[in-house]
């Protein structure tokens, strides 16, 4: 391999790996330090800026110190913590061992091509958690499984629209709308104890938790532009939300939760 080679190999492998980190939930500082350990495991310096929709990295030939200028647009983002977790522990090797660019290529292929959770096993999982949310509330059983319906119903939404590649901001507010339609209901049929827990925790798994997280990490790590984009993505996601959830109320006339 000739050293321009080499040269392009590892400025798109660093930037897949950002990449990577970058859609499935990892915050700025921690993106910046694995990336660093991959170059320096392989006689590379660089320099990354980091942004919600695009990375630019500068790489430097330790050995030569040519450097070059990369661009590259980002995917849309899926949470994906097994994929940060696994790259994280890769990222330490790589620099322990001096791994080359094909034992870091092979590894990042076989984390790209880890098993994620069927979709039925996500709906299941999520939706007793939202249950479980309303019984913390003091839902009775009743009410917990009108929120375990209204968020499987809402969440399959969400899945569904999303394979259809609908605007992040329009499936949150779709499966907002689902769910609290659902969860509506118990009101209306005034099913169990409290109906009005179930419409309040239905929607409870739509929350942006991560982004808002990364959000704040960002600013007290003084990555202020991300930290800021990530803000208002969390906002944005908030927004659709109480939407959707206002919409169901004035379509069934609730005047409170």
């Amino acid at each position: 391999m000739s050293d321009s080679e080499k040269f392009a190999k590892t400025a798109y492998l660093l930037l897949e790996i950002a990449s990577l980190l970058m859609v499935s939930g990892a915050n700025t500082s921690r993106i910046q330090r694995s990336i660093n350990r991959f170059a320096s495991a392989l006689n590379f310096t660089v320099h990354t800026w980091i942004h919600q929709k695009t990375i630019i990295m500068t790489l430097t030939d330790e050995s030569s110190k040519v450097s070059d200028t990369r661009v590259f647009n980002l995917p849309p983002h899926a949470i994906n913590f097994k994929t940060i977790s696994e790259i994280s522990k890769a990222s330490w090797k790589a620099q322990r061992e001096d791994w080359d660019i094909d034992k870091i290529t092979t590894e990042i292929e076989r984390i790209k091509g880890l098993d994620k959770y069927p979709n039925i096993v996500v709906l299941i999982a999520v939706s007793f958690a939202v249950a479980g949310f309303c019984n913390i509330f003091k839902g009775d059983y009743l009410n917990m499984t009108v929120a375990f319906v209204s968020a499987f119903t809402g969440l399959f939404v969400s899945q569904q629209v999303h394979k259809r590649h609908y605007n992040l901001y329009v499936r949150i507010f779709l499966a907002s709308l689902t769910a609290s339609l659902v969860a509506s209901l118990g009101i209306v049929f005034d099913i169990g104890a409290k109906p009005q827990t179930a419409l309040a925790t239905s929607i409870l798994f739509l929350i942006p938790g991560v982004p808002l997280i990364n959000s704040f990490t960002d600013l007290l790590e003084n990555n202020i532009l991300n930290g800021l984009a990530r803000f208002a993505v969390g906002l944005m996601i908030v927004l659709a939300i109480a939407t959707g959830l206002f919409l169901a109320m004035s379509i069934f006339s609730i005047n409170r939760v």
